[in-house]
């Protein structure tokens, strides 16, 4: 290929190259972990589904949860005042129940696992009134009440982790004042569930949410010296764990800033919980937390926001704050992430986050993996520019696959197929084998040449990206480029962030980008044909927003098509 405009010839200063190639290890078997899940599914219910089981969970109950420091993350108010009103909107879906709340048929499971985590306690909380406690204590009491027994959501491992966490970092808030008899049904549910949790972990399952499992062990663990079996449990199966999900670098396997925000948050918590009960941090866990909190910072514009990758909507930066200020995570992101395959690209006010690496499929029964390779998002101070499309976390299925397609990212696609493949129930099967960087630098100028071999299979072509941001970061270029026989033709996708205000010119070519704050940036495209298009934004996970998408298009004609674009800054007066 020859090289765009800022690629001429040069001496480089710095060079990294690295070839992705997913974590090389079977951590998410899908297909074989589904038929294995199937099987014990059907074991878990003879055996623990058995009202009888319940005789095995028998044994001596804590007076009280002692040393146990109160939940450490802060509360949702407006959500607490909806539950005061028999109201709980979780994850897109509200719902409203006096009775019959905790086995409905009429929300999903994802729905179900909220409700029965109890993480909103916190929510309760802030409210601070007697009121709320009272309410707090009303459902735990309803929640034992009609869950005495084993059921797969609401005794699944990672479910009952989190909701021992809650009731533990609750503790104090729910039995202030209490009576003798709320006491003693609570302290004795919360022993029952112990002995279960630690009798099934890590409960069949994979991925991220076995810090769950591991957090709910170590705080049944912390809560008396009777329950120490617990708590060595739990860190033996974070010593497993931890260097199976957490690459070198600190990105988490699955490759998704959300999901390494909510682990870098368990750990935080574990490793809190540990210091306050004067036991030792393990060098495993803090080596995980130093290098997961870096990572966490390298994913985070200007804003303070999370990029938007693999299944990852903005956030809020205050709790991002929070969970590295918890975590006592110290450095500076780094450039390069050669094992997570992602880049960042800082000059100026600009700023690039690149994802130059495989996807990793996700455990079954997520949907976290996206179709996104060499999608890239960027930043002008404090403002977004050019997105990714987010993630749904609603319940209606037609979203589900759309924002996950390779259409619904920066990147290119070829006959609006995607570069991985979306199978029907959610898992990836055909996806890149391998993913190509080279990151070269010469007095604050940033080169990276990228590919992957994801479109081989359906159209024997590999996608080649070529970036180039200047020292001032006014000038970003890129390059696109097609290889091979097949296809009819594809596009290249630039999503822009909702407030970013576009207009295509008389000219064909350019596309005038205003930012809410002043200035602008000016897009131009040649070897494609352009056109602006309406989109929508689920960056969000609050509400879904309309955007705007640059779509530049072209027929593959030959062997090698390229087309070259460009961004220049304009300044403020000019825009």
């Amino acid at each position: 290929m020859s090289p765009p405009d800022g690629f001429e010839e040069t001496t480089i200063e710095r060079t990294a190259r690295y070839t992705h190639t997913g974590s090389g290890k079977p951590v998410f078997n899908g297909t074989f972990h589904r038929f294995l899940q199937r099987i014990l599914g059907s074991v878990d219910r003879l055996l623990y589904g058995n009202p009888l089981y319940f005789i095995f969970l028998t044994g001596r109950t804590p007076r009280r949860l002692n040393g146990i420091p109160p939940d450490p993350w802060p509360g949702d108010r407006e959500r607490g005042e909806a539950i005061l009103q028999n109201t709980f909107p979780f994850l897109g879906t509200t719902i409203r129940a006096k009775t019959n709340l905790w086995n409905r048929d009429d929300v999903d499971t994802r729905w179900l696992a909220e409700l029965h985590g109890f993480a909103w306690l916190r929510d309760l909380r802030t409210i601070g009134t007697d009121t709320a406690r009272r309410r707090a204590r009303d459902l735990v009491l309803d929640w034992i009440a009609h869950n005495r027994f084993w059921h797969p959501t609401s005794w699944r491992a990672d479910v009952l982790g989190t909701r021992m966490a809650a009731w533990a970092g609750h503790g104090d808030f729910l039995c202030a004042g209490a009576p003798d008899s709320f006491r003693a049904i609570f302290l004795t549910s919360f022993a029952r569930q112990a002995r279960h949790l630690h009798r099934v972990a890590p409960g069949h399952l994979q991925g991220p949410s076995l810090f769950a499992v591991a957090k709910g062990l170590i705080y049944a663990g912390a809560v008396s010296a009777k329950h120490e079996f617990a708590l060595q449990n739990g860190l033996q199966l974070l010593e497993k764990e931890l260097p199976r999900q957490i690459y070198p670098d600190g990105g988490h396997i699955l490759r998704s800033p959300e999901v390494q925000l909510a682990v870098l948050r368990d750990l935080a918590e574990i490793r809190a919980l540990l210091m306050a009960t004067h036991r030792e941090v393990p060098d495993i866990l803090q080596s995980a937390t130093d290098r997961m909190g870096v990572m966490l910072r390298f994913f985070r514009h200007g804003d303070g926001g999370l990029a938007l990758f693999n299944g990852t909507c903005e956030g809020e930066s205050w709790l991002i704050d929070m969970v590295l200020g918890r975590a006592d995570a110290q450095g500076s992101p780094p450039e390069s992430t050669p094992y997570a395959g992602f880049e960042r690209l800082v000059a100026g006010r600009t700023l690039l986050l690149f994802d130059v690496g495989v996807p990793e499929p996700a455990p079954p029964g997520t949907q976290q993996t996206h179709a996104g390779t060499l999608s890239f998002e960027m930043s002008c101070g404090k403002e977004r520019l050019v997105v990714n499309g987010g993630a749904y976390v609603g319940n209606k299925d037609a979203w589900r696959d759309p924002i996950r397609s390779t259409a619904a990212h920066s990147t290119v696609t070829i006959d609006d197929k995607n570069s991985s493949e979306i199978l029907s129930d959610g898992r990836i099967g055909r996806r890149p084998h391998r993913a190509t960087c080279c990151r070269d630098e010469k007095d604050g100028n940033i080169w990276i040449e990228t590919s992957h071999d994801g479109y081989q299979a359906l159209f024997g072509r590999t996608h080649h990206r070529r970036l180039y941001l200047s020292a001032n970061g006014e000038d970003f270029r890129g390059e696109d480029c097609l290889e091979g026989e097949k296809g009819s033709k594809f596009d290249i996708r630039f999503l822009l962030h909702p407030n970013v205000s576009a207009s295509l010119a008389r000219d064909g070519v350019t596309v005038l980008l205003r930012l809410p704050k002043g200035g602008g940036w000016k897009f131009q495209a040649v070897g494609g044909v352009i056109n602006l298009e309406k989109n929508v934004y689920l960056g969000d996970a609050r509400e879904m927003h309309h955007s705007e998408q640059i779509v530049v298009s072209a027929p593959l004609e030959s062997n090698a098509v390229r087309v070259k674009w460009t961004f220049k800054r304009i300044p403020a007066r000019a825009a």
